[in-house]
C-alpha cells in the first residue's frame, strides 16, 4: 500500500532519547532484550545485535535494583533510545532514570500510594523522561473484569484512562500508550476505541504473539491492520525467538505499507504452471545472499513474463523467467537474457553495480 493512501493519526510528538514519537515523527521499531539486564556485557553485546538489524528503540526488563543501577554503563556502550520495563517498585523507576534512561514503562495505578507515584513523575519531569503506560489483557484489574464480564476493548481502554488521569493530575503529559491482547480482533478494537479518546502516541502490539513464523503472521495481521488505518507510532512485534527477527519483521511490515523507504525490497511471484525455471530456489538464493545490503532497491524475481517487466515495472532490476532461462529486466525495460544456471549469479552482479552507484 502506497503510504500517500494513510493518512495517520495526528498524536503529540514526544522526544525519546535522540529520536521521536509520534506526531511527524516515522513509525518506529522497538525491541526488548532477553538476557538478565544486570549483566551488562551480555546485554550490550544483544542491543548491539539490534541495531546492527536497525532496532529504534530498546527496552529492558527492571526486576531489582542491579539491573536498575546496570542502565547507567549499558547506556554509555550503545547508540539507541533506553526503556526500563518496570512493574510495581516504584524505586526502580526513580533509579533508572537517575542512571540515564530514556523512557520508563510502568503504570502509575500499580505502584502505591500518591506520594509514590508522585515521586516518579517529579524525577521523570526533572530529567525530561516519557512514561509508557501498557495495558495487558493479562493482567487487567478484576473490577473492571467484573465490570465488563471480561477482557474487552472498552475494559482495556478504561484501565488505560485510568493510568493516564493520575499522570494527568500531576501535570505529566509526556505519555505513550500501549494496550496489547494476545487476540488480534481484540487488540484491533482496543486500540481503534483509544484512538477515538486521547492524542498520545500509541506504542503498537500483539502480545504473546507465538514463535517466529506464527507469531509473524500474527502480528503482520493486528499491526498491519491497525497501522492501515493510521493507528500507531510505533511498534514492537513480539515473538518467542531471537529479538532481532522481532526488527527484521517490523521492518517489512512498514515496509509493505509504504511507511519505511529504507534498505532492499524484494518481490517474487508464488509460481504456477507457466513456470519453467525453478523460482523457488532462485529467490531463496537471491534472498539469502541480500541480507544485510542497506540500499534502497527493489528487486523482482519472477516466474514468467506474466509477473515480469510488465507487474513487476517498477522495480529497479529483477528478471522474469522464461523457458529453462530469464530475462533480466531494469524498471521494466528488458535487459538481456540469461541460462537457467547463471540467473543468480548475473542478478546479484547487476545488483552489486546499483548498489554501488548509490
Amino acid at each position: 500500500m502506497d503510504a500517500k493512501l494513510i493518512k495517520r493519526r495526528e498524536t503529540k510528538k514526544i522526544r525519546v532519547g535522540s529520536l521521536y514519537i509520534g506526531g511527524d515523527a516515522p513509525v518506529s521499531v522497538q525491541s526488548m532484550t532477553n538476557t538478565l539486564t544486570s549483566n551488562v556485557d551480555e546485554t550490550v553485546s544483544q542491543i548491539e545485535k539490534l541495531q546492527e538489524a536497525g532496532c529504534d528503540i530498546i527496552r529492558v526488563a527492571v526486576p531489582d535494583m542491579d539491573a536498575a543501577l546496570a542502565i547507567s554503563e549499558i547506556k554509555k556502550r550503545i547508540l539507541i533510545p533506553l526503556v526500563a520495563d518496570i512493574h510495581f517498585d516504584y524505586r526502580l523507576a526513580i533509579t533508572s532514570i537517575e542512571n540515564g534512561v530514556d523512557k520508563v514503562r510502568i503504570n502509575p495505578g500499580n505502584i502505591g500510594s500518591k506520594e509514590r507515584t508522585k515521586s516518579v513523575v517529579s524525577c521523570a519531569l526533572e530529567r525530561g523522561v516519557p512514561i509508557r503506560i501498557g495495558v495487558n489483557s493479562g493482567s487487567l484489574e478484576k473490577e473492571l473484569l467484573d465490570k465488563y464480564g471480561g477482557v474487552t476493548p472498552e475494559a482495556l481502554v478504561e484501565s488505560a484512562l485510568k493510568h493516564v488521569k493520575i499522570l494527568e493530575d500531576l501535570n505529566f503529559n509526556d505519555i505513550i500508550i500501549s494496550i496489547k491482547a494476545s487476540s488480534v480482533p481484540l487488540t484491533i478494537a482496543a486500540y481503534q476505541l483509544i484512538s477515538q479518546k486521547v492524542s498520545y502516541p500509541l506504542h503498537v502490539g500483539v502480545t504473546e504473539a507465538g514463535t517466529i513464523y506464527k507469531g509473524t503472521i500474527k502480528s503482520s495481521v493486528g499491526i498491519g491492520a491497525l497501522l492501515a488505518q493510521g493507528i500507531g507510532d510505533t511498534i514492537r512485534v513480539s515473538l518467542t525467538g531471537e529479538p532481532v527477527e522481532e526488527i527484521k519483521a517490523g521492518k517489512e511490515i512498514l515496509k509493505s505499507l509504504g511507511l519505511l523507504r529504507q534498505g532492499l525490497e524484494f518481490i517474487s511471484c508464488p509460481t504456477c504452471g507457466r513456470t519453467k525455471i525453478n523460482l523457488i530456489e532462485i529467490a531463496e538464493k537471491v534472498e539469502k545472499a541480500l541480507e544485510g545490503i542497506d540500499k534502497n532497491l527493489k528487486i523482482a524475481v519472477m516466474g514468467c513474463v506474466v509477473n515480469g517487466p510488465g507487474e513487476a515495472k517498477d522495480a529497479d532490476i529483477g528478471i522474469a523467467g522464461g523457458d529453462r532461462c530469464a530475462m533480466l529486466f531494469k524498471k521494466g525495460q528488458i535487459i538481456r537474457k540469461i541460462s537457467e544456471d547463471n540467473i543468480v549469479d548475473e542478478l546479484l552482479k547487476e545488483i552489486a553495480l546499483l548498489s554501488s552507484s548509490q
